[in-house]
């Protein structure tokens, strides 16, 4: 199953080796090393989106899917903003990978918890069904707003802990 999102808040030593690997090898970094030590041991520092990212980048951005950047920061950030470190290159439809730097962190877990219940499903009924996979429903709604609003706690420990954060998907 693919499409699956991922947030990882990094140490600075897991950073640094992910920013030193050639860049066509960071997806394996991330499978291979990530993915391994955060679920074993830095539970904390690891949040699975399943396929919810999409339709929460929707919401938090200005409607576009994949727009790399910084659209209606900080919250437009927390999926594809911040640094690309895979995916926007030539033979890198595979996979995407976007860095989120300590400050942006602190920036996102500050405005995050602003986020009411009500704004959400206002900014996910505004959604543009037609680019869209899914029907607009209530249904959907609830189950991306279930994943968003347990991602508070992640981005209050990244914070905290003053770590930068990979948002990462498989394609």
């Amino acid at each position: 199953m693919g499409c699956l999102g991922m947030f990882f808040a990094l140490s600075d030593k897991d950073l640094n080796k992910l920013l030193k690997t050639s860049r066509l090898e960071r997806p394996d970094f991330v499978t291979e090393y990530l993915e391994e030590i955060y679920f074993e041991k830095h539970t904390k520092y690891v949040y699975e989106l399943d396929k919810s990212w999409d339709t929460m980048h929707r919401c938090l951005s200005n409607d576009g899917l994949l727009v790399f950047g910084d659209d209606n920061y900080p919250l437009g950030s927390i999926i594809m903003g911040g640094d690309v470190l895979y995916g926007n290159g030539d033979d890198e439809e595979d996979y995407i990978i976007t860095l989120k730097k300590e400050n942006m962190v602190k920036d996102i877990a500050k405005k995050i918890e602003t986020i009411t219940k009500e704004k959400f499903k206002e900014k996910y009924f505004k959604i543009d069904e037609k680019d869209y996979e899914y029907t607009l429903n209530d249904e959907d709604f609830e189950y991306t707003w279930d994943y968003f609003y347990r991602s508070i706690e992640f981005w209050t420990n990244a914070s905290q802990s003053n770590r930068s954060v990979i948002f990462t998907v498989d394609q």
